[in-house]
């Protein structure tokens, strides 16, 4: 590889990522000719055509697409190992993390800050989202899970559980009555979740009498989205069961009133992700850490 293949390769990556010669050339901190240069040189080099130009916008070949996801790797790769082998190095760079909608809601944005503030250097790029992410070609160094986990060739820690709880609006009570007992439940209309990789509804899951008994209550609303969840349970829908930490606001302002008490709730795993090499990125690896601790000081309120 030539010496300057490497700055060549970060150009190009900040050109696609930025979506811009100009915002690229601000963002290193280069003068824009000289981000051109560096692509055509590339371009040179390869002997493919990597971006098309237009006044309006650039776009990539089918070359350019791949070109792009294997240097990303080999950049992160190689800074990786740069730090493994700088230890006295602060961790630094780019680290790309996906988490479920409502623990990004109630647990990171809060406390991001302070993950901000101990690792000034880290540029976190945070998904929200309630799918199954594919890390590899997503792109994402490491994904926070709710449930039991499948089978995976990827390393996971479990970070600790948290608390469900049976909600619904006053407005759907005063139509429909509240349900006595979980079995009553079956005698509802409920707002379900669904996942999208399996297509499968998530099950509803109490103690009765030392026993855990799961349920599915039939639909009127069926989503695969936490914030749509939330939303047709206040719009009187149906019946919610959801993450006490993100319906706990809404409870006590009287938006929704919690159900069953009597009946405990089975609590949900948290896990964290990341994909299995040998070494363990410094990023993630603080990142890890970091939210760890985070579950085990916040655990009473989630």
């Amino acid at each position: 590889m030539r010496s300057n293949m490497l700055e060549q390769m970060e150009i190009f990556v900040q050109v696609v990522e930025q979506g811009s010669f100009t915002r690229a050339a601000d963002r290193l901190q280069m003068h824009r000719p000289a981000v051109s240069k560096a692509i055509h040189q590339l371009e040179s080099e390869l002997g493919v055509k990597l971006i098309h130009r237009t006044t309006r916008k650039l776009n990539m070949t089918a070359e350019g697409d791949e070109f792009y996801q294997r240097a990303r790797q080999v950049l992160s790769d190689v800074s990786d190992m740069m730090a493994s082998f700088s230890p006295h190095q602060p961790p630094r760079g780019r680290l790309r993390v996906d988490a479920p909608l409502a623990l990004v809601h109630t647990m990171i944005i809060p406390a991001i800050a302070e993950f901000q503030a101990q690792y000034p250097g880290i540029e976190v790029v945070l998904t929200a989202s309630d799918k199954i992410t594919d890390l590899i070609a997503e792109g994402v160094d490491c994904v926070i899970r709710l449930g039991e986990l499948g089978d995976s060739s990827f390393v996971s820690r479990r970070l600790g559980q948290v608390r469900m709880v049976t909600c619904a609006s006053p407005g759907y009570i005063s139509r429909y009555g509240q349900p006595q007992s979980p079995h009553d439940l079956l005698q509802h209309k409920a707002v379900n979740f669904f996942s999208e990789h399996s297509r499968e509804v998530m099950e509803w899951k109490f103690v009765q009498a030392g026993e855990v008994i799961a349920l599915r209550p039939a639909s009127s609303v069926l989503v695969n989205n936490s914030d749509v969840l939330l939303s047709s349970g206040l719009a009187g829908l149906g019946i919610l069961h959801a993450l006490r930490a993100a319906l706990e606001p809404h409870i006590r302002s009287g938006a929704l009133v919690e159900l069953l008490p009597d009946y405990p709730t089975v609590p949900k795993p948290v896990s964290i992700l990341w994909p299995d090499r040998r070494y363990l990125s410094p990023n993630v690896r603080v990142f890890i850490d970091w939210i760890g601790k985070l579950f085990r000081r916040q655990q009473d309120r989630f």
